[in-house]
């Protein structure tokens, strides 16, 4: 009985992939264009790295873009498509709207489309050109991606807020909105040091310096030198303009002192500091200290996440460029 189960439950799933092609990475693959585009991923890192060159802010809008189209439907593209007359797409959400490097994404695809016409989709090129913009500073790939992707042909607006983790989130709120995605706690606080690079928007964290608890109180678990450093860059709990980087002196080199900084309660986001809430998670923090070990790990959680819901086989199509479906 249970070998016959076993038989059913394979067979049900390779009807369901089959018809579908919606599967948790099964079918992404090493050098998917070594036949079809053989220069794709070469053509995707040369771009990106030249983009990077002259603007060293790019590797973390890339990495929190490639973020946000895979908690939402999956990593198919979803948040590169524009809206239309008849629909609001992702990117007009508030926490897509901070997002940019949409035109980086847009030149690469004309790079390859000019080499390989239709044959490499948006969603490859994101989880790509995300992987290569962090490299840059080593020369080297940091992560594998694997390929095989299928570019999505629908992007909501009424999708994003329950699937992107807002910065107020606390631990549990947390775990739970990355399970619903096949990712571990230990997958959470490894995805969380990609805050080492990037900018915070005042707004995003000013509840914790001026109304934690709305009685105009400060979060009495941020250090009160950093909380004292942020009043003075965010003069306004309202200051939608003015950024902070997320991890002081580390904006632009990739690396694990965010874990350093966060052991020292200077985590900017509530969310940032809510892993320490858990001994489990703060364990992981500890041993994320190692930048050996934070690469290692890093480079595990960032494959499992650009596999999430991904379209492969027939499903989904090739966009001929990757603001709109075909």
């Amino acid at each position: 009985m249970k070998i016959e189960t076993n038989i059913i439950l394979l067979s049900v799933c390779i009807v369901v992939t089959g018809f579908l092609g919606v599967c948790q990475g099964g079918n992404l693959r090493k050098n998917f264009y070594k036949t079809t585009c053989p220069s794709a991923e070469k053509i995707i890192q040369d771009v990106t790295w030249k983009h990077v060159c002259s603007n060293p802010n790019l590797p973390a809008k890339l990495l929190r873009m490639h973020f946000h189209d895979c908690f939402v439907r999956g990593c198919d593209a979803s948040i590169l498509l524009n809206s239309t007359a008849d629909n609001t797409a992702e990117k007009e959400s508030p926490p897509n709207q901070s997002l940019s490097g949409f035109d980086v994404i847009d030149d690469i695809k004309a790079q390859v489309e000019k080499q390989c016409k239709g044959v490499v989709s948006c969603a490859d090129i994101l989880s790509l050109a995300a992987r290569d913009s962090v490299s840059f500073q080593f020369q080297k790939p940091m992560w594998e991606v694997l390929t095989g992707r299928r570019d999505g042909t629908v992007s909501r607006i009424a999708e994003v807020l329950s699937n992107i983790p807002p910065p107020i989130f606390n631990f549990d709120q947390l775990k739970n909105n990355f399970a619903r995605k096949n990712l571990t706690m230990h997958d959470l606080v490894v995805l969380s040091g990609g805050h080492t690079i990037g900018i915070g928007h005042c707004i995003a964290f000013t509840n914790r310096l001026y109304n934690f608890t709305g009685r105009g109180d400060q979060d009495p678990s941020l250090n009160p030198t950093y909380a004292e450093f942020l009043k003075k860059k965010c003069p306004s709990p309202t200051d939608a303009i003015t950024t902070v980087e997320m991890d002081p002196g580390s904006s632009q080199k990739f690396g694990s002192s965010y874990y350093t900084i966060l052991l020292q309660n200077k985590g900017l986001f509530q969310s940032d500091a809510a892993l320490l809430t858990s001994k489990q998670a703060r364990n992981t923090v500890k041993e994320l200290v190692s930048q050996i070990d934070f690469f290692t790990e890093f480079a595990q959680s960032m494959k499992r996440m650009g596999a999430i819901e991904v379209l492969t086989g027939t499903a989904g199509e090739i966009r001929k460029q990757c603001g709109k479906v075909n």
